[in-house]
């Protein structure tokens, strides 16, 4: 038997190398014909002609749905996520390398008080379930914003409180502060987006027994496997100075009850996260700056982690459950650098957080991971003006304006810090660095912050059930199809006619991920 079992482990290691091996060949061909000449073969009508009969005959493979049951569920959100599409990926792209189940639909994104929606109305609806009113988080629209009173009675839970109530481990990961709009819908209840902290917080609320919504990060679900994000110092009693920057005051901790909270592994700079081993961790938290991370562009890549870089680690931590896991991912530095008008912060946080959806796609199975990737809003956000392919998205215009006969950048904001007059007329953005990494682009309405979209957002999914997402939909409809592949939260009884969970085709997914890995490389 031994002998047997030593030729199986052998022929697989073989068949192992002679896949690697072909998908090495087939990339350096792939890159060789992909990249020698873009532009002429787009002038051949065979290309275009070819590249769709490829994609027609994948689409027609999607009659074979994934019906398996969702073992991991993955939610990737960016917040304030726009058309970024042009920015992250090269024209054109390569023809396909591997059959992607990817479905692509539009949840409707207002609040029950708001057309055009804030983070926290949102994120009760894909989290919870549930539409809210803006600026509350974990509660029913029967909750008033900032009215304590109106809290209890109308709290309502979220996907990571089902998925932890099912046995599988949960995770939030963020490039805001942990007690953020988006996160804080995972976890807490509160008529109030802001209140980070106590000291956040009227006496009245507190008096009524409000809790702040750091605090109730660890009592509400006190078993979290993995939180990593920023917001030090809403943990720290009031004016204890930063471990990171001693002495400066607006780093200092906030609270005023004189509490720490804290957890058996907590970790603060990337050199500690990365020196972690997995399997010796099972609860993590990593609180990586004072407040929100910063822009991926400032990153200290020495001291301070990428989004990628957590999301590997949670990814490995989370995984060790044999019930699977649930993990929401915010790519929420996005919606600042729209917010500041500084479009370039916000497209590079963007390209961040496709790193990562790429590096979860590495390490799960299409089999058995539901992955799924929106926004929670739009922005005022704009890209135009007849640019040529080629163009960098970040340069001007090939035509200047017949009206004022002076040059505009490609992207412009509908409203927004860039409204600039000099001497009664538009800047002439020729006479600046447009393209510099904080550049304001030029917005029609003066504002000191650019506000939100109220236009759909785009969803895609793929992985069991993920053709569950189709068309439009409200956005409350999000976390209920991610609970349905799971089989947790309601609607369990399709769970009893399977089998579960699908047996895993580990040679399949082996190749799957071989092919995933030289899509990427090419």
């Amino acid at each position: 038997m031994a002998e047997v079992g030593f030729h199986v482990i052998l022929t697989t290691f073989l068949a192992g190398i002679f896949l690697i091996a072909v998908v090495v060949l087939l990339c350096y061909f792939t890159c060789r014909l992909t990249g020698s000449l873009p532009v002429e073969r787009e002038k051949d009508p065979k290309f275009w002609n070819a590249w769709a009969q490829r994609t027609l005959k994948n689409a027609l493979t999607l009659e074979k749905l994934n019906k398996n049951t969702a073992k991991n569920i993955i939610l990737f959100l960016g917040d304030g996520e726009t058309q970024h599409h042009y920015f992250s990926i090269p024209p054109p792209p390569p023809p396909p390398t591997e059959q992607q189940l990817i479905i692509d639909c539009l949840p409707n994104t207002y609040n029950t008080n708001a057309q055009v929606p804030d983070s926290a109305g949102t994120a009760t609806a894909y989290l919870c379930g549930v539409k809210a009113n803006e600026g509350t988080v974990g509660v029913s629209a029967a909750a008033v914003r900032s009215q304590c009173n109106t809290t209890e009675g109308n709290e309502v839970t979220s996907i990571l409180r089902w998925a932890k109530d099912a046995g599988k481990s949960v995770g939030i990961v963020t490039t805001t502060r942990v007690n953020h709009a988006t996160p804080s819908a995972a976890y807490a209840h509160s008529v109030d987006r802001d209140w980070y902290s106590d000291n956040e917080m009227p006496a009245e609320a507190l008096q009524a027994g409000c809790k702040d919504i750091a605090r109730q990060l660890f009592e509400n679900i006190p078993d979290i496997d993995v939180i990593m994000g920023g917001g030090r110092k809403y943990m720290f009693p009031k004016n204890t100075s930063d471990v990171e920057y001693p002495g400066v005051a607006k780093h200092s901790g906030t609270r005023k009850d004189g509490r720490t909270w804290w957890r058996s592994h907590y970790v603060w700079n990337k050199k500690q996260l990365l020196s972690l081993n997995p399997n010796n961790v099972d609860y993590l938290l990593g609180l990586f700056e004072p407040g929100d991370l910063t822009y991926d562009l400032e990153r200290n890549i020495e001291t301070d982690p990428s989004l990628t870089e957590m999301v590997d680690v949670a990814i490995k931590i989370l995984r060790k459950n044999t019930r699977g896991f649930y993990l929401l991912v915010e790519g929420g530095r996005i919606d600042h650098g729209h917010h500041e008008g500084k479009a370039k912060q916000a497209l590079h946080e963007a390209v961040e957080m496709d790193r990562a959806i790429g590096r979860a796609d590495l390490m799960t199975s299409v089999h058995n991971t539901l992955t799924i990737v929106t926004a929670d809003h739009s922005h005022m956000f704009n890209f135009g003006g007849y640019t040529a392919r080629g163009n960098t998205i970040f340069g001007l215009a090939p035509m200047l304006s017949d009206v004022d006969q002076k040059p505009f950048t490609s992207i412009l904001y509908g409203n927004g810090p860039g409204y600039k007059m000099i001497n009664g007329a538009r800047e002439n953005v020729s006479t600046i660095d447009y393209q510099e990494n904080n550049y304001q682009a030029q917005a029609a309405v003066p504002l000191n912050m650019e506000t939100h979209g109220g236009e759909d957002v785009a969803v895609f999914a793929k992985g069991p059930l993920a053709h569950l997402l189709h068309g439009v939909h409200e956005q409350n409809y999000i976390p209920h199809v991610m609970a349905y592949a799971a089989c947790i939260g309601q609607n369990k009884e399709h769970c009893k006619l399977s089998s579960g969970t699908a047996g895993l085709r580990p040679v399949l997914s082996s190749i799957a991920a071989l092919l995933t890995v030289t899509r990427l490389l090419c």
